[in-house]
């Protein structure tokens, strides 16, 4: 990593507040450079704390932008840091109008040309790509990182009309935790704590809303793009990572937006951006990758940019199962088109008799992290247990085969119960047997005539489903063994149908695995820079002589036949601030299973968050705990919050609900 230090502009900062139509302001941090022409402005809109949170990853982006001519600016949504208003669902209409007022506020500032441009990495990419589509004229062109254009079938609710058990539950528990947070006296002065009790009479966990709406409905139409692509006016650079959930929405853009307006990027990455150096690697040089996708799109300069190929992604070479890697070995491939016409759809039949999958509710506990973040154990260890929990078909690979894309299955099935769900995994499996995840996908049973429905399955019958998995770019080399692995059940990732237990038959004769196989040569050189920031905000983290938890640890109580996961997602614990801000960070999820009993899910998840200032004598705490069971035919729901202030309880809220069990 470079740290940068002298660029062409001198910059400054300030933090402003801005004005929406109903009187609310909402906080913002400005760097600019010093020149008495008018700039082009780039935004960063999302509700992850300007202040605190965001504060180290957002000193490594916004003063080497401005150091390079724009004016970057980082605002909180209404209800979240130091922002005014009351906290929203995500993405809710009033957040993506409000983003359209803060662009236009933008565009009307003297320091500003009138040009626009958004940015961010997931929520951030999420509105970015969101209010492109609302087109205000100011929005010129954005960068969107590891984002969704599809709310319902690629986000963090639902894959394949199935439950996201492990997400679901955990990001609607950490927003539950992120949205009790207080404002910050030293930025909002004595207004901090009747900004925070208004806020918090006013939370209500998304997982109600998440769980009320199990098929994909007007709810999760709403901030989907891929509803409207040509809503989209902006000029979209589209990155995601093979190892992040979100990858296929590159796919999906470089194939339905006009070519003259969007280009793709995927790497090796995690839930980053591609600059960060976090695992797996090779890390490049973002910044300057998208300086030229403003300069091109923003200041009318020829970068070059536009000449690149469609689709730019990484293919990564045959490597050994692991959870954590610094860099993957592979090469860069350039796309002239997707669907590419490098790219051909190759057919495996599967072979031998009829089985029966009927996999054992734990089969899943393998699975690695749903967003990996770089983490020592986030990505799938070895795989020969999960395999020997699913039904295998084997394919000699007698060349060089590369893979890229989405891979498809086509299974003939026999299920005699109305409810289940199919998991199919691809792995590239060694000599010496080792097996590695490559990529994987599910479908529930009741969503194979579309998302938008739940159809039970008649039981007894006989039918194809027909799904894709994730895509990858990946080399299977002579001598290995391509396997797809099939199960009936995938705890924590998916949620188990009731009477799932009874899994189903599958049929090899008339299925079949449908690899996009491409050509074995890169299409021209491709290279990128050396990752390079703005110097570090300087944040401390204090050593503890705490023996630190497992990142992922598995527990089996063999009399029970019971299966506990406990993760500690690791998002930054114990920090503190150059302004003197004390923050501390502990959260820990748990997620537990009968092997044989799909009813016997349960997940939980505690957090607490200390905001502590010891030269202002402020000293707040946020703990929450969140768990959801299920009966056949309803979810179960709890929900705690807990605030205090110098140790005393200010806030106090459960709530228990009762959900139907529609379609998850």
């Amino acid at each position: 990593m470079h740290i940068r230090t002298s660029f062409p502009y001198e910059t400054t900062h300030e933090d402003l507040r801005i004005p929406l139509p109903d009187g609310t302001l909402l906080y913002a941090r400005v760097w600019r450079p010093l020149t008495e022409e008018p700039v082009p402005a780039l935004l960063e809109y999302l509700p992850y704390r300007l202040t605190d949170w965001t504060a180290p990853r957002d000193f490594q982006r916004h003063p080497w932008y401005a150091g390079h001519g724009y004016a970057s600016v980082r605002v909180d949504v209404r209800g979240h840091g130091n922002s005014g208003g009351l906290p929203t669902d995500e993405y809710s209409a009033t957040e993506l109008a409000d983003g359209v007022e803060v662009v236009n506020w933008l565009a009307a500032q003297p320091w500003c040309d009138g040009k626009v441009g958004m940015f961010g990495i997931s929520w951030g990419g999420f509105n970015s790509l969101q209010i492109a589509a609302l087109a205000p004229e100011p929005l010129k062109a954005v960068v969107t990182v590891c984002s969704t254009d599809d709310r319902y079938d690629n986000d963090v609710h639902y894959m394949g009309g199935s439950v996201l058990a492990v997400d679901m539950h955990a990001w609607a528990a950490t927003m539950l935790a992120f949205v009790s947070r207080p404002p910050d006296p030293q930025y909002v002065g004595l207004a901090w704590r009747d900004m925070w009790l208004k806020r918090l009479e006013h939370v209500d966990p998304f997982i109600h809303t998440w769980l009320d709406h199990q098929t994909r409905d007007a709810y999760w139409r709403h901030g989907s793009v891929c509803e409207d692509y040509d809503a989209i006016d902006a000029a979209v650079l589209a990155v995601g990572g093979w190892h992040d959930p979100y990858r296929d929405t590159v796919l999906r853009l470089v194939e339905h937006l006009p070519s003259d307006r969007v280009r793709g990027l995927i790497g090796p990455w995690s839930h980053q951006y591609p600059d960060r150096g976090l695992p797996p690697g090779p890390a490049i040089g973002f910044l300057q990758e998208t300086l030229r996708w403003w300069d091109q799109h923003l200041k009318g300069v020829d970068t070059g940019v536009m000449r690149e190929p469609l689709l730019r992604a990484w293919v990564s070479d045959s490597h050994r199962p692991a959870t954590v890697y610094d860099t993957l070995p592979g090469r860069w491939v350039g796309e002239p088109a997707w669907p590419s016409p490098h790219v051909t759809t190759i057919s495996y039949g599967l072979q031998g008799a009829p089985v029966l999958v009927r996999s054992p509710q734990h089969t899943g506990v393998d699975a690695g992290r749903f967003f990996p973040f770089g983490n020592d154990a986030d990505l799938p260890p070895e795989q020969r247990e999960e395999d020997a929990r699913s039904a295998c078909f084997e394919f000699a690979v007698g060349e060089e085969t590369w893979v890229l894309g989405r891979p498809r299955v086509r299974l003939r099935v026999t299920c005699e119960v109305p409810r289940g769900q199919v998991i199919a995994r691809l792995c590239d499996v060694a000599p010496d047997g080792s097996s590695t995840l490559v990529t994987r996908g599910v479908l529930n049973l009741s969503a194979r005539h579309g998302r938008d429905r739940a159809v039970p399955w008649e039981p007894g019958a006989t039918g194809e489903v027909v799904f894709e998995l994730n895509g990858i770019g990946h080399v299977f080399p002579p001598g290995h063994r391509i396997r797809l692995a099939v199960s009936s059940a995938y705890w924590p990732w998916i949620w188990p149908q009731p009477e799932s237990e009874a899994g189903f038959t599958l049929d090899p004769a008339g299925s079949f695995l449908e690899l996009p196989v491409r050509v074995r040569e890169s299409a021209g050189e491709i290279t990128f820079g050396e990752p390079e920031q703005s110097e570090p905000l300087g944040v401390n983290f204090p050593a503890t002589l705490d023996e630190p938890r497992p990142e992922r640890l598995v527990v089996r109580d063999v009399a029970k036949g019971e299966w506990r996961l406990e993760v500690d997602p690791r998002y930054g614990g114990t920090r503190f601030y150059p302004d003197g801000l004390e923050f501390t960070e502990d959260a820990l999820e748990t997620y537990t299973i009968q092997e044989a009993d799909p009813l016997s899910a349960r997940a939980r998840s505690n957090w607490s968050i200390r905001l502590h200032r010891p030269e202002l004598g402020w000293d707040t705490t946020v703990r929450t705990r969140s768990e959801i069971t299920c009966e056949a035919a309803v979810f179960l729901t709890s929900n705690e919050v807990i605030c205090t202030e110098g140790g005393e309880v200010v806030f106090h809220r459960t709530w228990e609900k009762r959900i139907p069990r529609t379609a998850g």
